[in-house]
């Protein structure tokens, strides 16, 4: 690992060899295993867990055609820089390295307390970096390629096989948001990101390589692996790790129903008198409950002695479950080689909603003879969001889903115009990819996009929106999706009408939300979208607890299925359905809630206008307008 060192630093032999010294610890498994890196605005990703630490002692030699790689680029401003990718790089595979094995040398570093069994030459093949030209707004598609050879040898030197790594990774640079606009704000983490992906590929040939290895004792070589001391000492101990699993649901009676949220929380405590590294917590158990989790294991670092923390595993449960005995088998570690905590089971019954037979969520027969073969749907549900700060919406991956099965059902839909994004599916990269790369090819000057957002929304100081995908943050702009990135994309795409639905929360951006007050921008200047908006101003949009939808869309799907259709012509349109939200959504929530939820339209809808006769569905059979 290289660390740049200023100019005007000098240090003296004696600190050169303390740094190295501690280089080496913490390139073994008695130490932190790896380098701390400084925090950046936009979310860097983390090594996955690729499995038990093996026994194996290796020694790393970099190549300088790979340490020394460095990648040019042309910024928006046509000005020159250069990346040093091979650092990057090194850094992380040697971070991996740590995770994966007993203890890891680096050639020109501090010999390792266990001599190295394997010795991995990495050495460079093949480089590509790639900014295209057709960008699209503030974003530029990018491509990063790297190949590299790995030489494997035994403890005498002797070769024992070779081995290609390579990986192509993309992504979207993002434009820093300043008056110059010119360099790109996560071109450095795009540049982890590369390294990360191909430590991951690392990891994994090296396993398989060394796994197909036979084990060749080494004359004058002990016959097991010596253990560092801190290891030897705690071998056969109980760690001083304990923890508490709880399952927590909606209305606490432990019974699970379609469409409810699941949340597994886990209080741990260092009783021990020493740091615990490494603490991580993970889940098995039902296959199929498991599958709705974003993931089954979280990694909580470091917990000093008498430390305690609490984290939560959350999780929304399909609409459409069966009747089930389930369990959850939770289980937390640390680094150490200990006696871990024993694994704790957590029961659930899990049954179908008991939503009335008569609600919307009975999705209604496919209209026969009707098809809109050029509307196309992008439908964004997040309830829990991955910053836990964030306070959920209860049903918004659900209203997500449900609006897909009208649009299906009733709009006349087939399911390849039908993109859903739900909870962890809704990643911002996942966005951009639906409107910047699945829907550009199908439009045609028929072609009409409908975007359904159920979630958190964020204004700031200046009063622009922005949409929050669940990587993201209400209090940042770097993690949000600008409302106006959006409007250009739709606009882009040439379509002869786009509607944008929005059903959730709008609050203002910055620390605790302690912005000014300034309404959001709902309608960017120059934007050609309809804009549906489930309340006005800041604030919650409610929810209907008894159907369990938010309440705007829980009248949108009643509009959906003939409601609106106030002509009783059987197509229910864009104004019939705006004027039917009007009305309901704000009679509902004073009428049930003793509050004023006003959904609005902007720009304002008149029944004149070419797209108030927008069909969004057709009923088969006319039904009558309810009295609530």
């Amino acid at each position: 690992m290289k660390y740049p060192t200023p100019p005007a630093f000098r240090a003296s032999r004696a600190q050169i060899t303390r740094w190295a010294i501690l280089l080496g610890l913490l390139l073994t498994v008695s130490g932190l295993g790896g380098c701390e890196k400084l925090a950046s605005p936009f979310q860097r990703t983390l090594l996955p867990d690729m499995g038990p630490r093996l026994a194996n002692s290796v020694k790393l030699t970099f190549d300088p055609s790979f340490s020394k790689l460095k990648m040019q680029y042309i910024d928006g401003c046509n000005s020159p820089h250069e990346l040093n990718v091979g650092e990057e790089a090194e850094s992380i595979m040697i971070d991996a390295a740590s995770q994966n094995f007993t203890a890891v040398t680096v050639t020109g570093g501090v010999p390792a307390p266990i001599p190295p069994d394997k010795e991995i030459v990495v050495a460079l093949q093949r480089s590509d970096l790639k900014l295209w030209a057709d960008n699209v707004y503030d974003r530029v598609p990018a491509d990063i390629t790297l190949e590299t050879l790995l030489t494997f040898k035994d403890a005498t030197g002797k070769e024992l096989g070779r081995q290609t790594v390579s990986i192509a990774h993309n992504q979207r640079l993002i434009l820093e948001p300043n008056n110059r606009r010119c360099d790109y704000g996560n071109i450095r983490e795009f540049v982890h990101d590369a390294g990360i992906a191909l430590s991951t590929q690392f990891i994994r040939t090296v396993r398989t390589q060394l796994a197909a290895i036979a084990p060749a004792p080494v004359e004058g070589a002990p016959a097991q692996p010596v253990l560092p001391m801190a290891a030897m000492q705690a071998k056969g101990t109980l760690s001083a790790l304990s923890f508490k699993a709880t399952v927590l649901d909606e209305n606490s009676n432990l019974v699970f129903e379609g469409g409810e949220r699941i949340r597994v929380r886990i209080d741990l405590v260092n009783g021990g008198e020493q740091d615990l590294l490494g603490v991580t917590a993970t889940l098995t158990g039902t296959a199929s409950l498991l599958a709705q989790f974003p993931t089954h294991s979280l990694a909580i670092g470091r917990l000093h002695p008498g430390q305690s923390r609490s984290i939560e595993f959350a999780a929304t449960l399909p609409q459409s479950v069966r009747q089930q005995k389930a369990e959850i088998h939770a289980a937390v570690s640390d680094s150490g080689i200990r006696i871990q905590p024993p694994i704790q089971t957590l029961a659930l019954s899990i049954q179908p909603s008991s939503i009335k037979t008569d609600d919307v969520d009975h999705i209604p027969a496919v209209t026969t003879g009707f098809q809109q073969p050029h509307t196309y749907l992008l439908s964004i549900g997040i309830g829990p969001y991955r910053d836990q700060q964030i306070s959920s919406r209860k049903f918004a991956s659900l209203d997500a889903a449900v609006v897909s099965s009208y649009f299906q059902s009733l709009g006349g839909l087939p399911a390849s115009n039908i993109r859903l994004l739900q909870d962890w599916k809704a990643i911002r990269s996942d966005i951009d990819e639906a409107l910047l790369d699945w829907l550009p090819p199908h439009m045609n000057r028929d072609a009409v996009v409908i975007v359904y957002f159920a979630g958190l929304a964020s204004v700031s100081s200046t009063g622009e929106t922005y949409l929050v995908p669940y990587d993201g943050t209400a209090t940042t702009t770097s993690r949000s999706y600008p409302l106006k990135n959006l409007e250009a994309a739709l606009a882009r795409l040439k379509a002869k009408q786009t509607v944008f639905l929005f059903d959730g929360v709008v609050s203002r951006m910055g620390p605790d939300n302690k912005t000014k007050t300034v309404l959001p921008q709902w309608n960017p200047t120059g934007s050609s979208t309809l804009h549906v908006i489930g309340l006005s101003g800041i604030g919650q949009g409610l929810e209907d607890d008894q159907h369990r939808h938010g309440l705007f869309t829980y009248y949108l799907l009643r509009a959906l299925r003939g409601e609106a259709d106030t002509n009783r012509d059987g197509d229910v349109t864009l104004g019939e359905t705006v004027a039917y939200l009007s009305q309901k959504v704000r009679w509902a929530s004073k009428t049930y809630r003793n509050q004023e939820q006003r959904p609005f339209a902007v720009p304002a809808i008149s029944p004149i206008d070419p797209s108030a006769a927008l069909i969004l569905t057709k009923v088969a059979a006319i039904q009558g307008t309810e009295a609530h």
